[in-house]
């Protein structure tokens, strides 16, 4: 006796790929002024020093997620998994935030004793402005919703926690006196003893958890933009693509 025949069609077979040429270039777009301001940093400083910077570990990382998301829109493959996608977006908008709300005051005066102000000024834009804005608005506006979970907003936390475990290590194995020793004033051992950082740190975590948990709620009540030609995501997964 022969098994029936069976009437399981694919995935594939039933929603065909697209391709999202304005998505990926849109995506391509992003990861292309960030590695801009990730290069000009470099070229006006100690490239090494300026990796230990959160600002340009997060760019990086977003400029991976974003060549990777560009590359899968516009050759129709399924989208990168919405936690991926979500925490690039919400180390981005730390990088962002951090900079506007504490930071800003500091790099203005950074920049009038002896940093070039012209390139410093673009690629400070470019890190701490373009890319969270750009990101922000790809996210709400070219991806579905759906696909996150409370426990991605812990997650997330776990690359800024061991940053802040890699700036302390690192400024306590360099010589005092050595620039930039710690990234950001709030780690600055010297200034504030390691209880005042930790201080800070807990503080900082505590905002950062409400912003990841945010994120996550917001994905579950913003609207769905319908249009096949411009979305990211295909029309059975969320995230960006």
């Amino acid at each position: 006796m022969t098994a029936p025949f069976s009437t399981h069609v694919p995935a594939s077979a039933v929603v065909p790929p697209v391709r999202r040429p304005y998505a990926a270039a849109f995506r391509a777009l992003i990861a292309l002024a960030a590695v801009t301001g990730i290069v000009i940093d470099m070229v006006l400083g100690n490239p090494g020093r300026a990796l230990s910077y959160f600002t340009i570990q997060s760019n990086l990382l977003l400029a991976a997620v974003l060549a990777l998301s560009a590359h899968r829109a516009w050759s129709a493959r399924p989208p990168l998994p919405p936690r991926v996608t979500a925490g690039a977006l919400l180390l981005i908008s730390i990088t962002g935030l951090v900079y506007h709300l504490i930071l800003a005051d500091d790099a203005a005066a950074f920049s009038m004793t002896g940093s070039p102000a012209g390139p410093h000024e673009v690629a400070n834009q470019l890190l701490h402005t373009v890319t969270p804005l750009a990101t922000l608005l790809d996210w709400l506006l070219l991806t579905r919703p759906g696909g996150l979970r409370l426990r991605d907003a812990a997650l997330w936390l776990l690359y800024p926690l061991a940053y802040l475990i890699f700036a302390l290590i690192r400024g306590a194995l360099l010589s005092p006196g050595t620039p930039a020793r710690y990234p950001y004033p709030f780690l600055d051992v010297p200034t504030h003893g390691y209880a005042g950082v930790l201080k800070d740190a807990v503080v900082l975590g505590l905002l950062f958890y409400a912003l990841a948990l945010a994120v996550v709620g917001l994905d579950r009540v913003r609207p769905y933009l319908r249009g096949r030609e411009n979305r990211i995501s295909s029309p059975g997964a969320g995230g960006l693509k």
